[in-house]
């Protein structure tokens, strides 16, 4: 007998922010909220298309029951507790720490499937994101943000602007040109990142002043997961490059000579 795919953290997040929503409260199953939740889950394209297969697969009675588990785990739920799973303790976590934000992350996968856009989105073999399906936006949602940055179309438009006004196809962190240093080979080559990320900005029509220039190397640093962030500004790999060339000086200076006397009394 086939059995329903575990949840993903994408599902997860959307299932959890109904639970805050609610006061950290379950959702019963004749909750107008679970039936719209579970008809979202069913569309997402997820699970090599188990909602044709299954007709339990992330039904009403299925959602109330994932409520069940993410309301009774949190740490201050007094009674008692049913046994979910080790990626519901993380969303939990991630919902507590900066629910926030967590429920921005919601509602921007919400849009996202409602306009059709995340549900056209396959899954690329090399996404930039090193870990998506742990990182806070989820998997979704980071393989949309990569999708959106590879429009050839918009690449296209943010380069030929660039042209018109002179200005340099270069890193926006590095300042590497692939032209200069590849010649022809490199030659209008560049990637492109988006300032805003999608867990704020939503569905929404991308300007050219939303988009950076970056290097292959930046543009991964940008998106590496890394103590909680799985976002950053070109400002903010460059403040990191920085503080990397602070703390390189500063181990390179020599240290400071040693008090008088204190070489002959070791002695």
């Amino acid at each position: 007998m086939l059995r329903s795919p575990a949840w993903t953290r994408d599902e997860l997040v959307l299932a959890c922010a109904l639970v805050v929503k609610n006061g950290w409260r379950e959702l019963r199953a004749d909750d107008q909220a679970a039936q719209e939740l579970s008809d979202l889950l069913r569309s997402l394209p997820l699970h090599d298309g188990a909602a044709h297969k299954l007709p339990e697969y992330r039904s009403i009675g299925s959602v109330s029951r994932k409520t069940t588990d993410l309301a009774t785990n949190h740490p201050k739920y007094a009674g008692k507790r049913t046994k979910g799973g080790s990626l519901d303790l993380v969303v939990i976590k991630d919902f507590i720490d900066d629910e926030p934000r967590m429920l921005q992350n919601a509602k921007a996968l919400e849009d996202g499937i409602s306009s059709g856009e995340l549900i056209r989105i396959s899954e690329q073999p090399d996404e930039i994101a090193e870990d998506g399906t742990t990182a806070r936006e989820g998997r979704l949602l980071a393989r949309w943000a990569l999708s959106r940055e590879r429009d050839p179309k918009l690449r296209r438009r943010k380069i030929a602007h660039a042209r018109r006004r002179g200005v340099p196809l270069q890193c926006a962190v590095c300042a590497f040109d692939f032209g200069q240093t590849y010649g022809a080979l490199g030659e209008s080559f560049v990637e492109v990142h988006h300032l805003l990320p999608l867990h704020i900005s939503g569905p929404c029509e991308t300007k050219l002043e939303d988009l950076a220039f970056l290097c292959s190397n930046c543009h991964r640093m940008c998106h590496r997961s890394y103590r909680g962030a799985t976002w950053r500004t070109p400002a903010d790999v460059r403040a990191e490059i920085d503080k990397a060339r602070t703390a390189v000086r500063q181990s390179e200076q020599p240290a400071p000579p040693a008090p008088n006397g204190q070489e002959a009394s070791a002695s």
